[in-house]
């Protein structure tokens, strides 16, 4: 749908041959004969855009109820029709706040091609401000893969995004490049479109506060709650026509949970406070680091919207479990840095410190391998990266620091010679229960012999999320 359109003129004849042109070119519309009622209607329907005629032949002028919208505050357009052509009386509706106007006789086309461009002016403008408000970074990184298991999986993506389908989950650990294969699935969707046009929004269900994120997500009217003094477009509404990526979906609360599934469900939202249903044409991409099928079980996430978002789920693999795209990766990452920070003395790495990249576990993925690599291009100068540029970390063959021999029933840690402190090991135990229990911070807690508060209060500790 190409956007929501009321149109207020006391001409039944002209509204309704305007209506039914803009019908067929995509648009909804609703019709107004008279000035009664019509802030209500207005305020109720939630409209992009209404086209109104200044003179409706009573008490109340157009020039009236368009000042009534822009004094409420009302998150609309407004684009005038009119019979005079002089110059002052388009003057006064672009004063008070008309974006445009058009005269009487018109052209259908004229008419069709203000508005669509009225209404893509708008969602530029309130992506933009959603962008900046957001400060998201949009930094766009190749999908770098060698192994058979991605190659297979990106064919899989190219397939399911050239059939459009509405609704898409990605699993895999965290930092796995779920938000980058979304992006790639945008792109392939959209492929020979202009794609900086169509909207990417990008929200982290854990980022926002609890009370916050039903109104960023589906939008609110004004007076909702306390502090809603305008009306506000949700997400879904800014992403309509493109892609909205749910991060870590696995995480959002039951209550909405419930909310989310009508969505994809119907392709409708409702804003706080609303009356209506706005329709809305959006791509929803989904992405946990949660086994959904154990949280399904745990009566944490509800069945029947984990089986209408796994219909196309894609799982991307851990490093350690496709070991051929880690050299190619960092390789990978140290052109791109290199290239960044302006270091051209740099080329490459020698075959000790590729052994240790290859045979290190990376518990935190591609993201953690991404770090790792920013880091050495930026405070080495040497033409190639050897192993003592390395994090310590990497230092151990399989990822951990730390060593353990079995001694009949008990475990005993094997010092390295040049010593380690004991947050150091505190820190390599809890990685290593992350890592074995799939960052599944409950089984983490039950490996360590802890509380869950107790590890959660250790992972911000040491900055392992």
């Amino acid at each position: 749908m190409k956007g929501r359109i009321f149109l207020v003129d006391d001409d039944e004849l002209i509204i309704t041959m305007l209506s039914r042109a803009l019908r067929k070119e995509g648009f909804e519309t609703q019709i107004q004969t008279s000035s009664h009622e019509v802030m209500e209607k207005i305020e109720a329907w939630h409209p992009d855009l209404v086209l109104l005629d200044i003179h409706l032949g009573e008490d109340r002028s157009g020039l009236d109820i368009l000042g009534d919208i822009k004094k409420n505050e009302i998150d609309t357009q407004v684009v005038m029709l009119t019979g005079d052509d002089s110059a002052e009386t388009a003057i006064t509706a672009m004063k008070i706040g008309a974006a445009d106007y058009l005269t009487k006789p018109f052209n259908v086309d004229e008419v069709i091609m203000v508005l669509t461009g009225v209404l893509e002016k708008t969602k530029l403008q309130d992506e933009i401000r959603y962008l900046r408000k957001t400060r998201m970074n949009f930094d766009h990184h190749e999908m770098v893969a060698n192994s058979p298991a991605v190659l297979e999986l990106i064919e899989q993506a190219k397939t399911i995004a050239s059939a459009m389908v509405p609704t898409i989950l990605i699993t895999g650990e965290s930092g796995t490049g779920k938000e980058v294969l979304a992006r790639y699935i945008h792109h392939w969707m959209h492929q020979g479109k202009k794609i900086e046009d169509i909207a990417y929004i990008a929200v982290n269900c854990t980022a926002l506060p609890d009370n916050l994120i039903e109104s960023e997500l589906f939008g609110h009217t004004k007076g909702a709650f306390t502090d809603a003094k305008t009306d506000k477009k949700g997400l879904f509404e800014l992403a309509d026509g493109g892609t909205i990526l749910l991060d870590e979906i696995g995480d959002m609360r039951p209550e909405l949970q419930s909310k989310f599934l009508r969505v994809l469900e119907n392709r409708n939202v409702r804003r706080l406070g609303g009356k209506v249903d706005v329709p809305v044409e959006v791509t929803a991409i989904a992405t946990t680091n949660r086994d959904l099928k154990q949280a399904v079980a745990d009566k944490e996430f509800r069945e029947d919207l984990f089986f209408r978002l796994s219909t196309f789920a894609l799982h991307l693999p851990p490093l350690r479990n496709r070991r051929e795209d880690i050299l190619h990766l960092a390789q990978y990452f140290h052109d791109f840095f290199s290239q960044k920070y302006i270091k051209k003395n740099l080329k490459g790495f020698t075959p000790e410190a590729e052994k240790r990249l290859h045979d290190y576990n990376w518990p935190g993925n591609i993201r953690e391998l991404k770090n790792v690599i920013e880091r050495c291009v930026v405070l080495e100068n040497s033409a190639m990266i050897g192993p003592e540029h390395l994090p310590n970390e990497l230092s151990g063959i399989g990822g951990s620091s730390l060593k353990f021999v079995e001694r009949r029933k008990n475990a005993r840690l094997i010092l390295p010679e040049k010593g380690l402190s004991l947050d150091d090991v505190e820190k390599d135990l809890i990685k290593q229960a992350l890592e074995r229990s799939g960052n599944n911070q409950t089984k983490a807690a039950k490996l360590l012999n802890i509380s869950y508060d107790s590890l959660r209060y250790q992972v911000k500790k040491f900055d392992l999320k």
